[in-house]
C-alpha cells in the first residue's frame, strides 16, 4: 500500500517528443497517441524522437546497423543517459501494420507495444538475455494492460 502511494505521488517524468511521419500508409498513430504510449513506458526525464518509416527506409536502417537486411518493426538509438534520456525510435509502418493483421491485433495496438517496446530499449532493457526479456516483456504487458490494450505476446 504504500509502495502504491508513493508511486503515485511520484513526480512523471518529463517528456520532449519530436515525432517524424516519412510513410503514407494508412492508419498511422497520431502525435498525441505516441506521446501517451511513450509516457506511459517512461522511468526517467526522456528527449526522443519517433520516426515513422516506410520500408524502403526501415530495410536500409536495419541493414546499416543491424548488419540485416530486410525492413524490422521497431529500431532503438539510444543517444545519451546524460543528463537525461536521449534517443530515436523508428517505426516501420508497413512492417507493423502487416504484422498486426498476422497476429490478429488491432493495428492501434500494435503500434502502442512497439512503441513502449522501443521505449523501454531506450531505458537499457533488452531481450537478448532470457532474463532480462522476461523482465522487458514483463512490463510490456502491465505498460499495454494499463493502456487498455490486451497482452501484446497472446496471438490469436
Amino acid at each position: 500500500m504504500i509502495n502504491q502511494i508513493a508511486n503515485h505521488l511520484a513526480p512523471m517524468p518529463n517528456l520532449s517528443l519530436s515525432v517524424q511521419f516519412a510513410s503514407n500508409a494508412a492508419q498511422l498513430p497520431t502525435r498525441n497517441q505516441l506521446r501517451k504510449w511513450v509516457k506511459a513506458a517512461l522511468r526517467v526525464d526522456t528527449e526522443v524522437t519517433i520516426r515513422i518509416v516506410d520500408e524502403v527506409e526501415g530495410r536500409k536502417l536495419n541493414r546499416t546497423y543491424r548488419g540485416k537486411d530486410y525492413a524490422t518493426n521497431v529500431l532503438t538509438f539510444p543517444l545519451t543517459e546524460e543528463p537525461h534520456l536521449m534517443g530515436d525510435i523508428i517505426i516501420c509502418a508497413p512492417v507493423v501494420i502487416q504484422e498486426a493483421k498476422q497476429q490478429n491485433k488491432t493495428i492501434a495496438a500494435h503500434f502502442a507495444h512497439l512503441t513502449v517496446h522501443g521505449t523501454l530499449h531506450l531505458h537499457g532493457y533488452n531481450h537478448e538475455i532470457e532474463e532480462q526479456a522476461a523482465l522487458m516483456e514483463s512490463i510490456e504487458v502491465t505498460t499495454m494492460l494499463q493502456l487498455g490494450y490486451p497482452n501484446p505476446y497472446l496471438i490469436t
